[in-house]
């Protein structure tokens, strides 16, 4: 039997995704990306967007038409939620909410208990995602991923440590991911912290660069300062912390109670004051109901005072079950596209300042994919680079970094001493 996985989101879907293709592989079952050659499709899907929901459900038609006999089973945050209208597509013998691996195998007519609770390793690159808890406690007003999530839950550290064991054969840098991963350890019957689950990680898994997917900037307390001060090479400099607005009147109605925009400011300089190499990342809404041009000036003055490397800049989307409309009119269509378009070009801007300052420094690489005739890789402060190299490199290696154009080329470090021969 020959199966396609297509997905759709997050990190978390990607890991969920690869628990079903080494559920199905286990089971003797061949995994292809080609549609024509599959009997049957998984498609793990998304809810964040209405725009990435749509798109589910348009590959979901056309792998219809391309393989009509196909049984597909939607799965994910979109067929948590779904209202009937999923299971309705073509072909769709089975709607399963979020990820159930068993229950994958069974609508396939397989043995559910060839699924096992552990990733051993990631299909493609050098990279693996560790999910270390799902689901979320909060609930911001325009989300619908806790709705589809559901509550915080943790994995134990004894059980998180055992799985990044196996995916340290085969990968040199394991990303922890989740829905809030911020909120690790609370609900455990042995409480534990994110700080105290790396510290655990880092000092047994000793040659694997760890990093942190998503987290909130206020939930980098003192110990998980001192983790990225004390384990330099081996917990990545690198923060993705999501803004939403700059607003502190936004942020309330967005229902992020949780900190205000002076707050973060004050937890991203002082992790900056800590490292001599940061990459900093954030999300950020626009047109949220009710944003005024005030209200988006003070989301560009903290984006402008901040060092950030990157942005993800999105438009606020409607969702199902979230009560982000009721709380304000919304923002004019026209006025959305113009402030998303002067908030790209301003991290564009961002960006390109961080390259010239990382221009001749020493980077710490990941080789992330090979193909046509190229080499790619992610430096520590989550930099895509290509590599120039006479030979195949290592996983991971030094290089020196030079910003060429729109390129940043990373040089291994044994290159160099060959060049210099």
């Amino acid at each position: 039997m020959n199966v396609l996985i297509h997905t759709f989101g997050c990190k978390a879907n990607q890991y969920d995704s690869e628990l079903i293709r080494q559920a199905l592989a286990d089971a003797g079952v061949t995994v292809v990306e080609d549609p024509e050659e599959a009997d049957g499709a998984v498609v793990n899907s998304c809810t964040v967007t209405q725009n990435g929901e749509a798109k589910m459900r348009g590959f979901v038609r056309g792998i219809a038409r391309k393989r009509p006999g196909i049984r597909t089973v939607v799965m994910g945050c979109a067929a948590a939620v779904d209202n009937g209208s999923i299971a309705a597509l073509p072909n769709v013998i089975k709607v399963i909410p979020n990820s159930d691996p068993a229950a994958v195998l069974r609508a396939f007519d397989l043995d559910g208990d060839a699924a096992t609770p552990l990733l051993r390793s990631f299909a493609r690159g050098s990279r693996a995602w560790l999910r270390i808890q799902d689901g979320c406690d909060e609930h911001c007003t325009f989300c619908a991923t806790t709705i589809a999530r559901g509550t915080s839950r943790s994995k134990p550290v004894e059980t998180m440590v055992e799985e990044a064991t196996l995916l340290a054969q085969s990968h040199a840098e394991i990303v922890l991911v989740g829905v809030h991963i911020g909120s690790y350890g609370r609900d455990l019957a042995r409480p534990s912290t994110l700080s105290g689950l790396v510290c655990a990680l880092t000092d047994r898994i000793p040659d694997v660069r760890f990093r942190l997917s998503s987290i909130e900037a206020t939930e980098v307390d003192d110990s998980l300062f001192d983790a990225f001060r004390e384990r330099q090479g081996r917990l990545a400099p690198h923060l993705h912390a999501p803004l939403q607005s700059g607003s502190d009147r936004i942020l309330k109605l967005m229902g992020r109670h949780w900190y205000n925009s002076a707050e973060y400011i004050a937890a991203v300089e002082t992790l900056k004051e800590l490292l001599p190499v940061l990459g900093l990342g954030a999300d950020v809404m626009v047109g949220f109901p009710g944003e005024t041009e005030q209200d988006f000036q003070e989301t560009v003055d903290l984006i402008q005072r901040l060092p950030f490397t990157y942005l993800h800049v999105f438009p606020y989307s409607e969702r199902p079950g979230t009560v982000a409309r009721r709380t304000a009119p919304p923002v004019r269509s026209d006025v959305v596209a113009h402030r998303s378009k002067k908030l790209r070009e301003l991290a564009a801007a961002k960006k390109r300042e961080y390259l010239l300052q990382r221009d001749g420094t020493e980077a710490d690489v990941v080789l992330t994919a090979r193909g046509f005739g190229r080499l790619q890789g992610v430096t520590e402060d989550y930099l895509t680079v290509d590599v120039e190299s006479t030979s195949d490199p290592m996983q991971r290696f030094q290089a020196t970094l030079s910003f060429d154009g729109d390129r940043v080329v990373a040089v291994p470090a044994a290159l160099e001493i060959a060049l210099a021969r």
